[in-house]
């Protein structure tokens, strides 16, 4: 994959392409005219008596300290080392490189005031695969300070880094991949730490795996109703319109597309006038989920274009000032909001699969079991969902509610926003191994309602589950086809045919990519 920094937009499907193999980030030549000058701006103010934060001042309570001006990059190298706090297992390698990846989108935007030459270190870093080590634990949201250090320790040569499947420290890290630490000049380590990068990229990410979660999801609830054989006209676009709530009218249209051209739309099909609410309250579930992502990616999108820096240098001309675009309120509380809309999602999924496994209510056979009598059929699985939305329950709880004051309570407010961000990460296990759940049961009730024409969307799916897991006979162990089916939420090529079936759909799942070009 290759981006050429300042030609585009970023969005979080080219994080996502960029972070998950081989990757070429380049500047445009807007991009290194606006680094140049910027750096400019820097060393005239380092040149001169005006106290600039973290350029010749301390950081935080120590903002009233004056750093002399012979001090200045020895200063910046004490900042780094002094401000890597990190501790704990590491974030994955994806989500450090998508962080590495989103800081030098950033930077390639000039209000850091940069050295060219250690953005190009960082941009070698992309290229040959040095990915820094960040660990997990170190940040509250305002300014990714402590993780970002992890980068900078990188590139002067300390920390720890992985290159070509191996972990190593930073400097066996660059030479082994052909490069040399930098020496920071004026401002370099702060323009290297004081980023919401770290933030950002897992941010990034987190939403992509997110949206492929929903997309398998949705076309799950979709089979659901198929081999429920639910009433389809509660999707009717005329209902959506009339009461128009967070984007319902748009998952209407996503479940008419789903099931277009199933036998449910037949005359006459249709087995009761009104369905349990797991299935006739899918447009309105659905919606506040398709909204909920909707501005998650929309607040992350808009930090992939910002300058954030602290303190930014104002093009063309010139002047540096204080910000606070370091903070990120907006991400906390849209991860927030998703992860409790997703709640609302997996309740509905756990009480779908409970409405096929009652005969009385499905008029299939007792667990979705062929042979009846004392056959447990799909009615063990009923444990593991329960167990599973207990779990994406307890991750709902919001995370962005409380900070301490650090720094002498100057620094008295924080989003905790990293924590909102990995809280969600971790949500989207047990919400991808309950659509699987829901995905394998609806299949097995479509196979026992032997009439039922299935739309090709759901068609694509059942399929795809029936390649690995053969339909139940009788009683066996449930665990592995689960396993399998689990397996198809993340297989790329089933996701865009799945994705393919909902072409022109406004939806915020589907990918968008805008810099990045396959190479």
């Amino acid at each position: 994959m290759r981006a050429n920094l300042g030609e585009a937009s970023f969005t979080i499907d080219d994080v996502d392409a960029l972070a998950s193999g081989p990757a070429t980030l380049t500047l445009s030549d807007a991009a290194r005219s606006l680094v140049a000058e910027s750096r400019a701006v820097v060393e005239r103010y380092a040149a001169g008596d005006e106290p600039v934060y973290g350029l010749n001042t301390g950081l935080g309570a120590n903002v009233g300290f004056r750093v002399a001006r012979s001090e200045l990059e020895d200063f910046q190298q004490q900042l780094v080392r002094g401000r890597t706090i990190g501790v704990g297992e590491p974030l994955p390698e994806r989500v450090c490189r998508a962080a590495l990846i989103v800081r030098c989108v950033g930077l390639a935007r000039g209000g850091a005031g940069i050295s060219p030459p250690l953005l190009e270190l960082l941009l070698a870093m992309v290229e040959r695969g040095v990915t820094p080590v960040i660990p997990r634990r170190g940040s509250i949201g305002a300014s990714d300070l402590g993780l970002a250090a992890h980068i900078a320790a990188v590139a002067i040569g300390r920390g720890g880094a992985w290159h070509d499947n191996q972990r190593l420290s930073g400097d066996e890290a660059l030479a082994a991949a052909g490069l040399a630490p930098a020496s920071l000049g004026v401002k370099d380590g702060h323009a290297l730490c004081t980023t919401s990068a770290v933030s950002v990229g897992h941010a990034a990410l987190t939403l992509a795996d997110a949206s492929r979660v929903v997309l398998f999801g949705v076309h799950a609830a979709a089979l659901a109703a198929e081999g429920y054989g639910a009433n389809p006209s509660i999707f009717d676009a005329r209902i959506a319109k009339a009461r128009p709530a967070a984007r319902q009218v748009d998952a209407a249209a996503l479940f008419r597309r789903l099931l277009d051209g199933s036998s449910l739309n037949d005359p006459g099909a249709a087995r009761q006038i009104q369905d349990p609410l797991s299935f006739r309250c899918l447009a309105q579930i659905v919606g506040v989920v398709l909204q909920a992502l909707a501005d998650a990616r929309r607040e992350v999108e808009v930090e992939l274009d910002a300058t954030a820096d602290n303190p930014i240098v104002l093009l063309p001309d010139g002047p540096m000032l204080s910000t606070a675009n370091f903070h990120t309120p907006a991400i906390a509380l849209a991860f927030d909001t998703l992860s409790i809309a997703f709640t609302h999602m997996a309740t509905a999924s756990f009480h779908r699969i409970a409405r096929l496994l009652d005969p009385a209510l499905s008029g299939l056979s007792r667990y979705l079991s062929p042979v009846g009598g004392g056959s447990a059929g799909y009615v063990p699985v009923q444990k593991l969902c329960a167990a599973l939305l207990g779990e994406v329950r307890l991750l709902a709880s919001p995370a962005s509610l409380d900070a301490m004051p650090v720094s002498d309570a100057v620094e008295d407010v924080a989003p905790q926003t990293p924590l909102a961000i990995s809280k969600l990460a971790d949500q989207l296990e047990p919400l991808r191994i309950l659509a699987a759940v829901e995905a394998l049961v609806a299949a097995q009730a479509v196979d026992l309602r032997e009439a039922a024409r299935l739309a090709a969307p759901t068609r694509c799916l059942h399929d795809a589950i029936r390649a690995v897991a053969a339909p139940l006979e009788s009683d066996r162990e449930p665990a592995p086809d689960v396993e399998r089916v689990v397996g198809l939420t993340a297989d790329r090529d089933l996701l865009a045919r799945l994705a393919a079936s909902l072409d022109g759909l406004d939806l915020p799942f589907l990918q968008r990519f805008s810099a990045v070009e396959k190479a």
